[in-house]
C-alpha cells in the first residue's frame, strides 16, 4: 500500500492500529456531543425548560430527516476505503469526486425539504403547545446548515477511509469552539434564545465542511479533490448508493421507531420531555464512542476485502467486539453509579432530574446491546452486504419498537414500560447480527469470494 496514505489496515498486528483508528475517532465524536451538550446546558440553565424540552425534542426528526443521506456518506467511505485496499487509485478518485459532489446535492434537498415541513412534523409528533413554536423556530435554522453538515460528513468519511481520523477530529475541534463561544454570546449577552444556539449550531457547520474540503484540496494521494472535476461517475454512484442507500434506510428506520417513542414521551408533558433529554444525552456519550469502533470494524474490513485478505477479518470482528464490550460495561456502570449528578447538569429542576435518573438507571445497564449491534451490523457491511443488516434492523428493532409502543405500551403507559422498549430491541437485533455475520462468510465461501490461505507476495 502506498505511504501516502495514514495507515495500513491489511497487515498485523492489528489491536495498536485499531486503537490509533479508533481512539481520534472517539475523541471526535466525544468532542461533537460536548458541543452539542453545551447546547443544552445553555438553553436549559439560562432559558428554561420548555428551552430545553424544545432543542431535545427535535433530534429524532432532525434524524429522521438526515440518517437517509448521511447513510451514504457512510456508503462512499466504505467504497474508498475498499479501492485503497485494492490499490486502483482511478476509482478511489472517482469516487472521491462523486461522493463530494453528491453531499451537497443531498444537503439542498435536505435542507428544502427540512425548513418547509418541521413544523408539520413536530405537530404529528404531539410536541406540546408551550414547547411548540420554540421547536419548530430552532429546527428552520438548524436545517438551513444541512449543506454544510453533509459536505463535512461526507469529506470527514473519506479523510477516515485513508486511516487519518486526526484531522476530522483537529476540524471539529475548532469549529465547534466557535460554536460554544457564539452560544454563550447570542444566548446570553444578546438574549437570542433557541435561536442563538441554531446559529451558533450552523456557522460551525458550515465552517467545518470549509476546513475538510480544504483538507481533501491538499492531499497527496489519489483522494485529492479538485472542485472543477466534481462530477457523478455512474459505476462509482452505484457503488456508493447499492452500500449506502440501505444503511440510509435502517438509520431513518430507527429515527421513524425513535419519533413514535419521542411521541409518547411527549405525552408525559414538557418535564418528562426535558429529563429524558437529560438522560438521553448522556447516553449519547456511550453510543458514540463504541459507535467509533463500529466504524473501525467497517473500515478496516473494507480494505481488507479491498485488499483479499479475508483471513484478516475474523481477527478484527473479535478485538472490536471485545473492545466495545469493554467500554460499554465501564462508561454503562458510571452511568448508573452518578445518574442524579448527571442529569442536573442539565436541569435545576427537581422533576427533570428524577425522570432522567430513572431513564439512565433503568436503560445503561443494557446499552452494550446497542454499541455490540452497532459492530456487527457495520462488519457485515464491510463485507459489501448492507441490505441483510437493514432487513435485521427493521424487523428487530425498528418493528420491535414500533410494535411495543403501539400494542404493549398502552397496556402499561408508563415512561418505566416505554424504556424498555430499547434494551428489548438491542439485544435481538445484536444476536441476529452476530448470525448473520457467519452466514454471510459461509456464503461467500461457498461462491469462492473468501481466501482463508494467507497468499505470498
Amino acid at each position: 500500500m502506498s505511504k501516502r496514505y495514514s495507515l495500513d489496515m491489511t497487515n498485523g498486528p492489528f489491536f495498536r492500529k485499531i486503537m490509533i483508528f479508533a481512539v481520534p475517532l472517539m475523541l471526535t465524536g466525544i468532542l461533537q456531543l460536548a458541543y452539542n451538550t453545551a447546547d443544552v446546558v445553555v438553553v436549559g440553565k439560562f432559558v428554561g425548560p420548555q428551552a430545553l424540552a424544545a432543542v431535545g425534542s427535535t433530534g429524532s426528526l432532525v434524524n429522521l430527516f438526515l440518517n437517509l443521506f448521511l447513510g451514504m456518506s457512510m456508503g462512499s467511505g466504505v467504497m474508498v476505503a475498499r479501492y485503497i485496499g485494492a490499490m486502483n487509485e482511478t476509482k478511489v478518485y472517482r469516487c472521491v469526486h462523486t461522493a463530494m459532489l453528491l453531499s451537497l446535492l443531498c444537503g439542498i434537498v435536505i435542507g428544502i425539504a427540512g425548513f418547509f415541513l418541521s413544523s408539520e412534523m413536530l405537530v404529528l409528533m404531539d410536541v406540546p403547545d408551550d414547547v411548540l413554536p420554540l421547536a419548530a423556530k430552532y429546527l428552520k435554522i438548524y436545517f438551513l446548515g444541512s449543506p454544510g453538515l453533509m459536505v463535512y460528513n461526507f469529506g470527514a468519511s473519506i479523510v477516515r477511509s485513508t486511516g487519518n481520523t486526526k484531522k476530522p477530529l483537529f476540524i471539529l475541534g475548532v469549529s465547534g469552539l466557535v460554536n460554544v463561544t457564539l452560544n454563550l454570546v447570542l444566548v446570553l449577552v444578546f438574549h437570542f434564545g433557541v435561536e442563538g444556539v441554531g446559529i451558533a449550531t450552523i456557522t460551525s457547520q458550515y465552517l467545518s465542511a470549509i476546513f475538510v474540503v480544504l483538507h481533501l484540496m491538499r492531499m497527496d494521494n489519489a483522494c485529492r479533490l479538485f472542485l472543477k472535476d466534481l462530477r457523478i461517475y455512474a459505476d462509482e454512484l452505484k457503488s456508493i448508493l447499492k452500500l449506502g442507500i440501505p444503511a440510509g434506510i435502517q438509520n431513518s428506520l430507527f429515527s421513524i421507531s425513535n419519533v413514535i417513542i419521542q411521541s409518547s414521551v411527549n405525552s408525559f408533558g414538557s418535564f418528562a420531555m426535558a429529563g429524558t433529554t437529560a438522560g438521553s444525552n448522556f447516553e449519547a456519550y456511550i453510543y458514540t464512542t463504541t459507535n467509533a469502533i463500529a466504524q473501525t470494524t467497517m473500515t478496516f474490513t473494507s480494505q481488507n476485502i479491498g485488499a483479499k485478505k479475508h483471513y484478516n477479518m475474523n481477527t478484527v470482528y473479535r478485538m472490536c467486539l471485545l473492545i466495545t464490550l469493554s467500554i460499554g460495561v465501564v462508561m454503562g456502570t458510571v452511568g448508573v453509579l452518578f445518574a442524579p449528578e448527571i442529569v442536573s447538569l442539565f436541569s435545576d429542576e427537581a422533576e427533570v432530574i428524577a425522570v432522567g435518573a430513572d431513564r439512565l438507571k433503568l436503560v445503561l445497564p443494557f446499552y452494550v446491546f446497542c454499541s455490540l449491534m452497532d459492530v456487527a451490523g457495520s462488519q457485515i457491511r464491510g463485507m459489501g452486504r448492507s441490505v441483510q443488516p437493514m432487513i435485521i434492523s427493521l424487523l428487530g428493532a425498528c418493528g420491535l419498537r414500533i410494535f411495543w409502543v403501539l400494542v404493549l405500551l398502552p397496556f402499561n403507559h408508563t415512561l418505566t414500560m416505554l424504556y424498555m422498549a430499547y434494551p428489548v430491541s438491542w439485544a435481538v437485533t445484536f444476536f441476529a447480527q452476530f448470525i448473520l455475520f457467519f452466514v454471510v462468510k459461509h456464503s461467500m465461501k461457498k461462491k469462492g469470494e473468501w481466501c482463508n490461505q494467507i497468499q505470498s507476495a
